[in-house]
């Protein structure tokens, strides 16, 4: 069983030119679209991205120290 194709057939569509076109004015006007808000949108947290990178910056640095005190020899594991 075979489904039927979600496209009109061609052949029995009304209006269509020879060329599969329609004439000016024979397709409905496109949807209306709005261009507002309905509310304003909350101004996001400065903070979590700045503790984010500032916590990413301190485990960076702690992981070099610790690589740079292996290769001194100040450290052993």
């Amino acid at each position: 069983m075979t489904a039927t194709p979600p496209d009109p057939e061609p052949d029995a569509t009304p209006g269509l030119e020879p060329g599969g076109g329609v004439p000016p004015g024979a397709t409905p006007p496109e949807s209306g679209q709005t261009s507002g808000l309905s509310h304003p949108q909350p101004i996001p947290s400065k903070g979590v991205p700045i503790v984010t990178i500032v916590l990413a910056a301190l485990g960076t640095l702690l992981v070099a120290a610790l690589l740079f005190a292996l290769a001194a020899g100040w450290f052993s594991v």
